[in-house]
């Protein structure tokens, strides 16, 4: 019997369980939040300075399943300066970044200004005061999933990423939870 998880992944840890040679040993993974069965993966990843929503099972067809079907992931990014509608249209209509050394235009996405800042616990390392200047915060969401996509997308945009929080796959939601808690769910709805 398959099991499967919703976690915050906080601030400050890899989206894995067992350290590899590439990993030095002090970075905290996502095994030490809970007990999770053997054979649990994370379906996607998240980096380890991002946070937010991480689906976790024991089932390999379904993770493929998932990350293969082209899944709405929404993302809320707090930004460096304040975003106009001319950068959000270009986030929309596609961007320019770079993949693996090669130039990849992004996927048509969905992007919008939120009015107020979304209320989320502090994060463990802190961000930056007022004095460095404005932030806005957007809502990104995507059905593609490259390498640090959203971060790129900003920076092209000309608005750095200061901190990014996935708040949603699919139907799934990020909504009440609270950095490092772990939900046990019978399934996922995507």
């Amino acid at each position: 019997m398959h099991r499967h998880f919703k976690i915050y992944k906080p601030y400050g840890f890899l989206s894995q369980f067992i350290s590899n040679q590439r990993t030095r040993r002090k970075k905290k993974m996502l095994g030490e939040l809970w007990d999770f069965p053997e054979g649990t993966m994370s379906i996607g990843r998240l980096d380890e300075d991002s946070e937010g929503l991480l689906l976790l099972t024991t089932n390999g067809k379904l993770s493929a399943e998932i990350t293969g079907r082209h899944v709405e992931k929404e993302y809320y990014v707090q930004v460096d300066g304040l975003i106009g509608e001319a950068e959000l249209s270009k986030l929309k209509n596609g961007i320019e970044i770079g993949i693996n050394g090669k130039k990849y235009l992004t996927q048509a996405c969905k992007a919008k200004i939120l009015g107020t800042p979304p209320n989320f616990p502090p994060r463990a390392k802190p961000i930056r005061d007022a004095r460095h200047g404005p932030t806005s915060w957007i809502s990104i969401t995507l059905t593609e999933g490259k390498f640090r996509q959203v971060k790129k997308m900003t920076a092209a945009a000309g608005f750095p990423t200061l901190r990014l929080v996935r708040v949603r796959i699919g139907q799934e939601q990020l909504a009440g939870m609270s950095a490092g808690e772990v939900v046990e769910v019978g399934n996922f709805t995507y």
